[in-house]
C-alpha cells in the first residue's frame, strides 16, 4: 500500500467545504462529488467519531457493493479520518480474507485549512498498488467537482 496525496484550494469557508464534502446538510452534495468514483456513490451511517459507515454504490449488475469503514476521527471543519476495514458484497460484510488483506486498515484523511476565505482541502489516502493510476486520475476530477459544488 502506498500513500497518495491530493490538494485543492476552494473559494469557500472550511465549514461550507466540510459540510459539502460530507453531505452534512444534504447527502446529495456527497453523492455528486463522489460520483466521479462511481455514478451511484453514496454512504450509509454517521460521520461521528467511532461510528461505522458504509461507502456504497451499485456494480454493473445492480448489486450493492462498497467499503465498510470506521470514522477514526472527526474534528468538524478541520480534519476527518476514515479507517477502511472491509467490503460490502450485496448484503455480505467481508472483513477478512484475500479480498480485504491488501488494504484493510488503510486510512483516508481529509484536512481543511481556511485562510482569508479560501479553504485548502488536503486528501491523504492509502491505496493498493492496483489502484494508483485510477486514484491519481479520479481524485483530481472528484476534488474539482467538490470545488464546483462548494463555490456555489
Amino acid at each position: 500500500m502506498k500513500k497518495l496525496e491530493f490538494k485543492i484550494d476552494i473559494n469557500a469557508s472550511a465549514e461550507k467545504v466540510y459540510n459539502t464534502m460530507l453531505g452534512i446538510n444534504n447527502i446529495e452534495t456527497y453523492n455528486q462529488w463522489t460520483s466521479e468514483f462511481n455514478p451511484t456513490s453514496t454512504y450509509e451511517g454517521s460521520w461521528d467519531k467511532g461510528s461505522k459507515i458504509y461507502f456504497i454504490g451499485t456494480d454493473k449488475n445492480g448489486k450493492k457493493v462498497g467499503m465498510i469503514s470506521e470514522i477514526a476521527d472527526n474534528i468538524p471543519y478541520r480534519f476527518v479520518s476514515i479507517r477502511h476495514y472491509g467490503i460490502l458484497d450485496g448484503e455480505n460484510e467481508i472483513t477478512e480474507g484475500p479480498e480485504v488483506e491488501e488494504w484493510a486498515g488503510g486510512l483516508e484523511n481529509y484536512s481543511f485549512h481556511e485562510d482569508n476565505g479560501v479553504t485548502t482541502v488536503a486528501v491523504s489516502t492509502d491505496a493498493a498498488d492496483d489502484y494508483h493510476d485510477y486514484f491519481n486520475t479520479t481524485w483530481s476530477k472528484a476534488l474539482n467537482k467538490l470545488k464546483e459544488l462548494a463555490e456555489i
